[in-house]
């Protein structure tokens, strides 16, 4: 067990702890930077959707794990992000500011779905966005002339002061930048009066408020930082499939995102990433596993549905703290041993709101 004594106010400002995160974290990124190297073509895609998806994972986490306010609209930001992305490119809009113009549509879109979370919350919340993610479906397939509507729309390769970014390793390493300054950024924002204000009002709402915290201000601040997240991995969503189509960003999209940071570990900036790489390696391992099924269970069209749900359900009874949780405990146990005590992490009983009353 590593115990970290202070001297200095200055090591609160710093990102890293100690010495182990320092030498951790730039392995990692060394591992990353060397990854078109280590890595076919193949994987290096799907490190890219990882990255892809983790950008917009740290803004539905923003919400949901930091905020307390959960989307089923999430894919919604994605589509407003990559379709904006896509015209204003058309449109010989330069890159840099085709991505701020994304960012700034879907942080808008966000402010205008956030009104309802003033009122409504939990299920009526869901409720909600899952509504607003449909509308919008709808919006993407009817208005044709901007969208291409059902025949989808073309998205050229991005270009950076006339260079072409090609796709492989020139895009991987845009999206890696991009990636990496969206986490601290987000990393610096949650240190900031501003995120302890998100997290006070996950806590609690009524302590909250009663803190002197604007409820409304920052509930819509956090629906629009997090649909600008959601906007800006929705551009290089745009730029790495390089078609568009409505079915792209439906509910399922919507479910994907939310089952992402769930199972990474709610709560945890970590956990976003972990449950990125669950959700693009999880499909790859479904279809491996089909040719050791049975050709009724492997050819089943609602496979995938009952492995995510089977996934879900079991993560919510026995690991309620996602993967990274599930590391927590791997590490603490490692750290601790031969002194680990077996109830170390359990859970406190929570009570209900009647309950507190008597």
């Amino acid at each position: 067990m590593r115990f970290i004594f202070k001297t200095d106010y200055r090591q609160d400002l710093r990102l890293a702890r100690h010495e182990g995160h320092v030498f951790w974290y730039s392995a990692l990124m060394v591992a990353l930077l060397a990854g078109p190297g280590w890595l076919d073509e193949y994987g290096l895609a799907q490190l890219t959707y990882v990255l892809i998806y983790g950008v917009v994972g740290l803004g539905l986490m923003l919400l949901a794990g930091y905020t307390g306010l959960f989307s089923l609209g999430h894919a919604a930001f994605l589509g407003v992000g990559a379709y904006t992305q896509a015209v204003l490119t058309q449109a010989g809009v330069p890159f840099v500011v085709a991505l701020a113009g994304a960012v700034a549509l879907s942080a808008a879109v966000g402010v205008v779905v956030g009104l309802p979370a003033l009122r409504v919350k939990g299920i009526y919340l869901g409720m909600a966005t899952l509504a607003f993610g449909i509308i919008l479906e709808e919006v993407f397939a009817r208005w044709e002339s901007v969208t291409g509507g059902s025949a989808g729309l073309n998205v050229g390769q991005p270009q950076i002061l006339g260079w072409t970014v090609s796709s492989g390793a020139p895009f991987y390493y845009l999206c890696l930048i991009i990636t990496v300054l969206s986490t601290l950024a987000i990393l610096n924002l949650l240190r900031s009066p501003t995120g302890r204000a998100f997290v006070a009002i996950r806590d609690s709402e009524i302590s909250a408020q009663s803190m002197g915290i604007h409820l409304a201000y920052y509930k819509t601040l956090s629906f629009a930082v997090s649909a600008g997240l959601a906007g800006l991995g929705g551009a290089l969503y745009a730029h790495n499939l390089r078609f568009l189509s409505p079915d792209q960003f439906n509910i399922i999209q919507s479910i994907d995102l939310l089952l992402m940071v769930v199972i990474g570990g709610l709560g945890s900036i970590h956990g976003v990433f972990f449950g990125a790489i669950f959700l693009i390696t999880m499909p790859q391992l479904i279809s491996s596993a089909k040719d050791f099924l049975p050709m009724a269970i492997a050819d089943a069209p609602g496979l995938k549905a009952a492995v995510y749900g089977a996934v879900l359900m079991a993560f919510v009874l026995f690991e309620p703290l996602g993967i990274y949780g599930r590391w927590l405990k791997i590490r603490t146990f490692f750290s601790l041993f031969p002194f680990y005590r077996k109830g170390l992490f359990k859970r406190q009983k929570s009570f209900q709101k009647s309950e507190r009353l008597k």
